[in-house]
């Protein structure tokens, strides 16, 4: 009951995210959103390991955001640090945790223990841990 529940969760938020890419390309296409956003270089991809500068913690990138793409009521009441809207943000499963996280750019930095990471959804992102990273077995474009 577990896996299944927790295949519905991933499943969601794929669909979810992919609702969000395709809005996104809608909106740069209608100029609503500069098209730099498909060009802003971001400092992690998926299957990095991360740590997070703020909250002493380290997890591995499952999604990579070219800017801030949650509701502004989110930012006003998680972000507190107020971090920049325009570069990158990341989510991150947390290490020896369930949680999930949605960090900015800034607050992240490489982490140097290049030990795989414990955490539930780990099999339903990654193929597997290799040279301090994780793999997903998928080309990313």
């Amino acid at each position: 009951m577990m896996t299944s529940r927790r295949a519905q969760n991933v499943k969601q938020y794929r669909t979810l995210h992919e609702y969000v890419k395709v809005g996104l390309c809608s909106l740069v296409e209608s100029n609503v959103v500069s098209p730099e956003i498909q060009t802003s270089h971001a400092n992690f991809s998926v299957g990095d390991l991360v740590y997070h500068r703020l909250f002493d913690y380290r997890g591995v990138v499952v999604d990579v955001d070219p800017q801030f793409m949650l509701s502004e009521e989110w930012y006003e009441n998680v972000a507190r640090s107020r971090p920049p809207k325009d570069q990158p943000w990341y989510r991150v499963l947390v290490h020896s945790s369930s949680n999930e996280t949605y960090v900015a750019e800034r607050n992240l930095t490489h982490d140097t223990n290049n030990e795989p990471v414990d955490h539930p959804l780990i099999k339903e992102f990654f193929r597997e841990f290799s040279g301090g990273r994780y793999l997903t077995g998928q080309q990313i474009n």
